[in-house]
């Protein structure tokens, strides 16, 4: 019933900023969990950011002072604002909507750091 699409990645040096967003395909981003995860290659699938309905945010330690998540509401987006980037932060970048039944995501964004 979701449609998760991610844009904004590409390649920038150590210390830049990129700014991330998910589109949802309805207007209905505001009623669950939303997080946004990342998998370098070879690793795990990890918890980068989320936000849920009443605008509560939660971040890994390793971004926790860098990153910043955020909703919009009347754009049915959520944004995940990367600062201070370093090259450990280069992974895929994927959407998430958490329900009671089930999790949707989107195709992925690659985000690369490096000089």
């Amino acid at each position: 019933q979701v449609q998760l699409v991610e844009s904004g990645g590409g390649l920038v040096q150590p210390g830049g900023s990129l700014r991330l967003s998910c589109a949802a395909s309805r207007s209905i981003l505001r009623f669950y969990v939303m997080g946004w995860y990342r998998q370098a290659p070879g690793k795990q699938r990890d918890l980068v950011a989320l936000i849920t309905s009443d605008d509560t945010t939660n971040y890994a330690d390793s971004v926790k002072g860098r990153f910043t998540i955020s909703r919009d509401n009347a754009k049915n987006t959520v944004y995940l604002q990367m600062n201070s980037l370093k090259p450990e932060d280069t992974a895929v970048y994927s959407c998430n909507a958490h329900t009671p039944s089930r999790d949707y995501w989107g195709q992925g964004t690659q985000v690369t750091v490096s000089s």
